[in-house]
């Protein structure tokens, strides 16, 4: 399991509390449907349909996607139950997160 970098989750949280962040599948894949999202976070033990359904609808509409951390870490970070899948809502997070996300 990779280390989640700090950074990025507590960039998650600051999102989070300005009300920049969707997360389980139904809210995100419709946020998603609106070209809301400017990044969608997909948990490492998502399902494979939810992964798939996530990364075609992303692709789709060339809003970029990250794998990373478990449906647990996701749920903890954002304070609530274990979360498969995550949007983040604004640009300037979404580019910074997924920067950081990316490290290795």
């Amino acid at each position: 399991m990779m280390m989640i970098n700090k950074k990025a989750v507590s960039l998650i949280g600051l999102a989070m509390r300005a009300g920049k962040v969707v997360s389980g599948d139904d809210t995100t894949l419709i946020e998603l449907k609106k070209n809301k999202l400017k990044l969608v976070i997909i948990a490492e033990d998502a399902s494979d349909n939810t992964k798939k359904l996530f990364k075609d609808k992303s692709s789709y509409r060339q809003i970029p996607y990250v794998i990373c951390m478990s449906k647990n870490e996701i749920g903890l970070m954002i304070g609530k139950s274990p979360r498969a899948v995550m949007g983040i809502k604004d640009r300037g997070f979404a580019d910074k997160i997924k920067s950081l996300l990316e490290e290795k």
